[in-house]
């Protein structure tokens, strides 16, 4: 990966933020620590000049974060808590928690997902490479299943599937507004924003995208959808529903600047609910589903109280 600049204008509702939390919310899989270490060595500049990492921004600001390419580093494997929902000689299945990213980035060297794997499969790292064996990510604020291989014939299996569109991932997400009909398929190619390199839009020319979608509930201002992906671009679902006009609820990238607190939320309502693969030896069928976790369960909760309130208001 090469060095990246990216250009930022900060939005009324960040304004005040320090400029660290400002830049490690905006730039996706950066932690605050390495944040304060690019303002430090000034490869982040406040309107074209160097600042603190304290520095409060302001609405209408410019941010320029340069992101050096990164160097390679050794995986580091530490003995995290997974919680595994299936495991056999070829591959494992976790359900990953929220907070947590997949593979090291700049900035989250430690602590990632592929840093608990390689401690529970040597195996794993033999090859070096950062991202052993995975074959698809979920971003650090989405929850739920994903697969990894434990070797390089099973790695091999899995991407095969991946390219023929026969492994199945859906997921469970809250969207703002109302479908106009009760299933339908969005099919919009994906590619980085031409102005934004933080976030993907749907752009004439891009990979093709698309999204299976399907409602599940009516929750008033909001719905409960389940979305199938027929194929596996960043950020897709996510694109999907706010080229729609209906971000995912709690977006802090696609959908409106808003306090993220909102319903109890502190990230995306966003879960991989169900996963369905051939298993490399054999060529079994599995499938594997994932309940919301706590903090989803309890927002659709508020969601649902609030709700039936607006319905007993228009009946009374």
């Amino acid at each position: 990966m090469s060095a990246e600049l990216l250009h930022l204008v900060v939005e009324a509702a960040d304004a005040g933020d320090r400029l660290d939390r400002y830049v490690a919310n905006n730039v996706p899989d950066l932690s605050r620590t390495y944040a304060q270490r690019l303002i430090e060595a000034a490869q982040v500049l406040l309107n074209n000049r160097q600042a603190r990492p304290s520095t409060p921004v302001r609405a209408g600001d410019t941010v320029t974060v340069h992101l050096p390419a990164p160097q390679p580093v050794g995986l580091v494997a530490e003995a995290l808590p997974l919680q595994i929902v299936y495991e056999d000689r070829d591959v494992v299945v976790i359900d990953k928690p929220a907070g947590m990213v997949v593979h090291p980035a700049p900035g989250h060297d430690r602590g990632t997902l592929v840093n608990a794997l390689i401690a529970r499969y040597p195996e794993m790292a033999i090859n070096g490479d950062m991202r052993p064996g995975i074959v698809h990510r979920l971003d650090r604020d989405t929850s739920g299943l994903l697969v990894a291989a434990r070797n390089e014939r099973a790695l091999r299996s899995l991407q095969a599937q991946q390219q023929a569109r026969t492994m199945l991932k859906i997921y469970l997400a809250v969207i703002e507004g109302r479908m106009p009909e009760p299933e339908g398929v969005i099919d919009a190619p994906i590619a980085r924003h031409p102005t934004d390199r933080v976030r993907m839009a749907v752009v004439a020319g891009g990979r093709p995208a698309r999204t299976h979608w399907r409602v599940l509930e009516d929750l008033g201002e909001y719905t409960l959808i389940e979305a199938r992906l027929e194929t596996g671009r960043t950020h897709q679902i996510r694109v999907h529903c706010a080229s729609r006009n209906r971000p995912i609820l709690g977006d802090p990238l696609y959908g409106p600047k808003r306090p993220r607190a909102t319903f109890g939320l502190t990230r995306q309502f966003l879960h991989a609910h169900r996963l369905g693969f051939r298993l490399p030896s054999g060529g079994e069928w599995v499938e594997f589903t994932s309940p919301l976790p706590a903090d989803l369960e309890a927002a659709l909760a508020r969601l649902r109280q609030r709700a039936h309130a607006a319905l007993r208001r228009v009946s009374s």
